[in-house]
């Protein structure tokens, strides 16, 4: 079977910056504090009350002198006069994320610039040589100015597109501080890239499946036949033959894998939920969340998701299980529904301190169907928004169910955080 042959003469001409703020919370952290955070011994931690926190963050030279990473535990931590140790302050970084953004509007109109987290951004530079120089160039300025007006390391990737330039960042230059990769260099540095889940838009069960197929390695997989990619995988089958070969022709901010879009949220639990009730309780409130990020979006799904992952203390272990329904939906009483289904049907009775919640196989939320059995399908559907309405307006916290209100209930004490932890 012949695969198609790749004409990179056709391509677009583009350049594309990946901008990784290197140890960014330790980084900010260390800064806010007067030391240098390349030097200094520094945790970001997320309770330093509590010896099982978890260590959010740490900088390079934790890393490398005392072997603690961010998963670490607080225990973990050597007593060294040497080692800082501060809680993370969620509120400060996402300012200074802010403020580093508008240092990149310097260089590149607003919507060249695609924020794809707090510590991390695409640029478009193309047709910026006039102003700036080539992308090298542009590249060292851009560091430079970084380290003079936040005092922060950064690294950067540069690629003829997002996925070039992202893999170029991961795999290069947080090693080297600038690189890039052209398409001249697919060969010789994309193809080696093992195990696959190295690529970015490759997890861990896509990983599985792949390997399953005997293909291990990006080139085997960019030399493995399209056809029977796109019979395996639709049309995410096509996109990862393409992006095998280096391929990306996806917008700035567009999703790497169109066919990988899903609304998901996961949640390590605050301590050990022995009881099943409680952790139904924990479920709702989840399904609401995901649920309403689906709404949002004008989104809706037809594939739920459930993941359960036991406590240590009860030998670990857990599922991840996923039920489709015959129509898309986005209404938090049908994802609850499946999950609750697959969780009595999974379930072994252990203790639960991890739980996921996956909306995906997603189309626009007018495919939602009316039910001859359901009049009311609807009206739940339109007071979702209606909800939606009314926290985005007044906080997260303006409307809870019941549940969030019991001891196991966990949606009050989050609507407190930012980014998972307190803001200051």
């Amino acid at each position: 079977m012949k695969n198609s042959v790749v004409d990179y003469e056709s391509l677009p001409e583009r350049k594309v910056l990946c901008i990784d703020m290197k140890s960014f919370y330790a980084s900010c952290a260390a800064v806010a504090r007067g030391l240098n955070p390349l030097t200094c011994h520094l945790a970001v931690v997320a309770d330093v009350e509590r010896p099982g926190s978890v260590v959010l963050a740490a900088s390079p030279a934790l890393k490398k002198d005392f072997g603690i990473r961010t998963g670490n535990r607080l225990f973990e931590i050597p007593d060294d006069p040497r080692v800082v140790i501060v809680p993370a302050q969620m509120k400060l970084y996402l300012e200074v994320s802010v403020e580093v953004t508008r240092l990149f509007h310097r260089f590149v109109p607003k919507e060249s610039i695609h924020t794809y987290s707090v510590d991390e951004s695409f640029l478009e530079i193309s047709g910026t040589e006039k102003l700036w120089g080539d992308a090298w160039t542009l590249a060292r300025r851009i560091r430079r100015e970084l380290e003079e007006t936040f005092q922060l390391p950064c690294a950067i990737g540069i690629g003829p597109n997002m996925l070039m330039a992202k893999l170029c960042l991961d795999l290069e230059a947080k090693k080297k501080g600038i690189a890039e990769w052209t398409y001249k260099d697919v060969p010789e540095k994309l193809w080696p890239i093992s195990p696959l889940s190295q690529m970015w838009g490759i997890g861990s069960r896509l990983e599985r499946r792949l390997n399953r197929m005997g293909i291990t390695t990006v080139g085997q997989l960019a030399h493995f036949p399209l056809k029977k990619l796109e019979k395996a995988f639709g049309i995410m089958g096509n996109q990862l033959f393409y992006h095998a070969h280096g391929v990306d022709l996806s917008e700035l901010g567009a999703p790497i894998l169109q066919g990988q879009i899903s609304f998901g949220k996961s949640q390590i639990l605050m301590r050990d939920y022995p009881d099943p009730e409680e952790v139904r309780y924990v479920i709702l409130e989840m399904c609401e969340e995901v649920a309403r990020r689906a709404r949002e979006s004008g989104k809706a799904g037809r594939t739920v998701s459930l993941g359960i992952s036991y406590s240590k203390n009860d030998g670990g272990g857990g599922f991840y299980r996923s039920r489709t329904m015959d129509a898309p939906t986005n209404i938090t009483s049908e994802l609850f529904a499946v999950c609750i289904q697959l969780f009595e049907k999974f379930y072994t009775g252990k203790t639960v301190r991890k739980i996921s919640i996956a909306l995906s196989n997603i189309l626009e939320d007018h495919y939602i169907q009316l039910s001859l059995f359901d009049q009311s399908r609807e009206k739940k559907r339109n007071l979702g928004y209606a909800m939606d309405a009314i926290r985005s307006k007044y906080g997260s916290d303006a409307l809870l169910r019941a549940v969030s209100f019991t001891e196991a209930g966990t949606a009050l004490h989050r609507s407190k955080l930012v980014g998972g932890h307190y803001a200051e």
